[in-house]
């Protein structure tokens, strides 16, 4: 007769969760993540290819992938390699494609005492090359946890000129939380400032996505709505709102992904600059930017030398759109919990 132990065991294993259910692994420049056993995503801490940090690439629980993979892949579902065209949706766009500093998920902004730090990438020749480019450098990497239901990365940078001298700190801490359904990350920023340091009214900042083309609103899938009811870039551009939601749909799958601004976030209501191209960035520093130029809304912001701002972000991927996720009950959770 045989024994029944081992399939007794085999169920007992079964019946409780895995220990470690996000995992990261300690790294100078790639550190990964998995969440319940699958890969989540790879922070790029720094390296020749990093001018700024980022997140790439992003994936749904399912497994599937939401973020643009070129420049660091050229796959064929976005990328001709014969004519060097981009291609979206299995049609060729008849130009190359734009764009090439925007990598995965990433924080950064264009005008920081008149220095760029968005539109930079490693790239020696023009405009990546220009004395007006800074680059956002890693100063530290601090402690990385992992564990049961989260797990975190905490690192500090300094955004420095063109000569390297830094301008501003940035202490990061992001959190990676394990659900089976939802792909959840916490980013706790703060920016202090090492001389005087004017944040500009820029289009180009601040936090952003650049998703994978099929989820693009003007030639593929994608579908752009915010908490205020707006939607598409059209309506909702520029716009004060207190999340916003990029939906759309990957071989059959349905999924999205929102950003959710955190209240406590200093001086106002978040602005989106959601983009039909597949440009997905919340943006606290644009106003007259994004008012048809009316410069009596400035959006500038100055601190003096040791003061800082605390910026904070919810990123959920979801199945779905954002009605059938209830982006907005997932909402009323975040701030609850504030």
């Amino acid at each position: 007769m045989k024994s029944v132990f081992p399939l007794l065991f085999s169920a007992a294993l079964l019946a409780f969760p895995a220990a470690g259910q996000v995992k990261i692994t300690p790294g100078t420049q790639k550190i990964p993540v998995e969440i319940n056993g699958k890969p989540f995503t790879d922070f790029y801490a720094s390296g020749p290819e990093v001018a700024k940090p980022y997140l790439w690439p992003l994936r749904a629980a399912s497994g599937t992938y939401i973020t643009r993979m070129w420049p660091m892949e050229k796959v064929s579902e976005e990328f001709d390699a014969e004519t060097g065209f981009a291609v979206v949706n299995g049609q060729s766009t008849g130009k190359v494609p734009d764009h090439p500093h925007q990598r995965g998920l990433w924080f950064a902004h264009a005008n920081v005492n008149k220095l760029d730090f968005w539109n930079i990438a490693p790239i020696d020749a023009d405009p990546y090359n220009r004395p007006n480019r800074g680059k956002i450098v890693l100063n530290k990497m601090g402690e990385i946890k992992s564990g049961k239901d989260k797990g975190s990365i905490a690192s500090t940078y300094d955004w420095t000129d063109h000569d390297g001298k830094p301008i501003l700190t940035e202490a990061r801490l992001m959190t990676f939380y394990a659900d089976p359904t939802l792909r959840i990350i916490d980013f706790d920023i703060f920016l202090t400032a090492v001389q005087q340091v004017t944040f500009g009214d820029e289009k180009d900042g601040v936090f952003g996505i650049r998703l994978r083309p099929i989820l693009q609103e003007d030639k593929g899938t994608g579908h752009i709505s915010n908490a205020d009811g707006q939607v598409g870039e059209k309506n909702l551009w520029g716009k004060p709102s207190h999340w916003c939601d990029y939906s759309g749909e990957i071989n059959g799958e349905k999924v999205g992904v929102a950003i959710l601004d955190n209240p406590g976030n200093p001086l106002r209501v978040v602005r989106w600059h959601a983009r039909a191209y597949g440009l997905f960035a919340a943006n606290p520093f644009g106003l007259s930017t994004f008012i048809t130029g009316d410069k009596s809304q400035e959006g500038v912001v100055t601190i003096d030398p040791g003061k800082s701002l605390r910026y904070r972000y919810r990123v959920i991927i979801h199945p779905g759109d954002a009605t059938s996720a209830d982006v907005a009950k997932l909402w009323d959770k975040y701030i609850a919990a504030k």
